[in-house]
């Protein structure tokens, strides 16, 4: 019998990719693996997941948002 609690590893629905060049500079957000738009801040990301429907309750929690190139705490390039 195989435990249906835990299913496998999850994916966050919210992906925060690298920073791009531009002024100011950004990083693009995917919600449910679709790119939902440019965030330029922590305060973007969470509004920019509730818009695409999704509650985000910790930033650092790896199973809610994966941030690729950086953390919460970049956004310029480096």
């Amino acid at each position: 019998m195989t435990d249906r609690a835990h299913p496998g590893p999850t994916h966050p629905r919210i992906t925060v990719l690298p920073v791009q060049p531009g002024d100011p500079p950004f990083r693009i957000l995917e919600a449910d693996g679709e790119m939902v738009g440019r965030v330029t801040s922590m305060t973007d990301v969470l509004y920019a997941a509730q818009a695409a429907g999704i509650t985000i309750h910790d930033l650092d929690d790896p199973d809610a948002v994966r941030w690729v190139g950086g953390d919460k705490l970049t956004w310029t390039q480096h």
